[in-house]
């Protein structure tokens, strides 16, 4: 993974929060040591998080999707040639946690589409069903604001990828 160099006002992606805005780089003195940070602002939820701006990488800080990322994350929504794994919730719902928290719109885009075919054959527990909002939500966020599209129309179209065959 990279370090990703942002400025104020820039748009970037905390895995597990989604999309963030650089409102400010501080420093501060840690351990005698001046170390510049990114203070970034949660879209979703207005939370504030620190970055070590040499640490991007080690936590995952990323730029937005790419025209290209995004034609992959359909990709992947509309593949149904996937074996779907049928361990038990609790196994699943770990692994499904470990992508998300990667914070790769790939991996995320993988949990939205098995819990989406899941979803066909059998009835969701109430974790995965938030996960597989969760994971909609990362999505729609992220792509939203890459290509300045409303939120309503990039639902629409991963809802439509998800149930294309």
């Amino acid at each position: 993974m990279e370090n990703y160099m942002f400025k104020v006002g820039d748009n970037a992606v905390y895995p597990k929060y989604g999309v963030s805005v650089v409102k400010r780089i501080e420093e501060k003195v840690i351990s005698g040591k001046k170390k510049s940070f990114y203070v970034l602002q949660v879209i979703e939820n207005g939370m504030t998080i620190m970055v070590p701006t040499d640490g991007t990488a080690s936590v995952g800080l990323r730029a937005l999707v790419s025209k290209t990322e995004i034609d992959e994350i359909y990709s992947i929504l509309r593949d149904r040639g996937v074996k779907i794994d049928r361990t038990t919730w609790n196994r699943r719902f770990r692994e499904y946690m470990e992508k998300i928290q990667t914070g790769s719109v790939k991996e995320i885009a993988e949990v939205l589409r098995n819990l989406y075919l899941l979803k066909n054959s059998k009835d969701l527990s109430f974790g995965e069903k938030r996960m597989f909002e969760n994971a909609k939500n990362l999505l729609v966020k992220e792509i939203s604001m890459s290509n300045s599209l409303p939120e309503s129309e990039v639902e629409a179209e991963l809802t439509k990828a998800l149930g294309s065959v």
